[in-house]
């Protein structure tokens, strides 16, 4: 599992000297930069904080290429060790119940047809005569829509490893039936958490998730760059 790392830093550090290299979506805000990989006393103290082995593909990631940086949109979330505890960094990661990490990723979300039944009661402008209590209506529907969506438990089991913006953001399982495989969060848009599938409708793993991602940038900047 570690071959599959091999030159990946390399690449990386290949595009980051191209002229063409902030043509791919979110470069500018990793800056093609890579942090150093953990060392394995730190991975293990990182594991036992959390209480669960990370998914092997992960973990090999994070010991051989780097502990966070660029990647996937905006870039992977670093995980960095503060003050004698280890925590991951990044736009929407205290989403993440640090203390849930071990339990296993829900099966299923929220029942579609009690969120169905929420939507309909959101709170339209043109039924209040007062801005006033139409803002009250919509601050009590968001609490009850995010005691629902955004519930802790909804993300047991898993970690935020990236933004696309707009609070768009994906998800890697650490535990449970679909632990390895990463998700992405439209919950802003009103979406529950959907497995990314690939071409051939499997789950997306890290490892792919990255090299993918690794690949299209690549081809990004050879279409784009005179220096290739």
């Amino acid at each position: 599992m570690v071959d599959q790392w091999a030159g990946i830093r390399e690449r990386v550090a290949t595009l980051s000297v191209q002229s063409a290299g902030n043509e791919v979506f979110g470069a500018l805000g990793h800056g093609w930069v890579l942090e150093e990989p953990l060392a394995e006393d730190g991975l293990a103290e990182l594991e036992e904080q959390i209480g669960v082995r990370l998914p092997e593909e992960y973990r090999t990631f994070l010991l051989h290429v780097a502990a966070g940086g660029a990647g996937p949109a905006y870039g992977l979330f670093p995980v960095r060790r503060t003050q004698g505890r280890w925590r991951w960094e990044g736009d929407g990661v205290d989403l993440a119940d640090l203390s849930l990490l071990a339990e296993p990723f829900p099966e299923q979300g929220p029942d579609p047809k009690a969120l169905e039944e929420l939507l309909a009661q959101r709170p339209e402008e043109e039924d209040f005569d007062e801005i006033e209590n139409f803002d009250d209506a919509v601050e009590a529907w968001d609490e009850q829509w995010d005691a629902v969506m955004f519930a802790p438990e909804r993300t047991a089991g898993a970690i935020v490893i990236c933004h696309l913006g707009c609070a768009l953001r994906e998800w890697l399982i650490i535990s449970g039936s679909h632990r390895g495989t990463v998700w992405a969060d439209s919950r802003v848009d009103d979406v529950d958490l959907k497995p990314l599938l690939d071409d051939d409708g499997k789950p997306v793993t890290f490892a792919r998730w990255y090299t993918d991602w690794l690949e299209r940038a690549e081809h990004t900047v050879m279409a784009t760059s005179p220096d290739v």
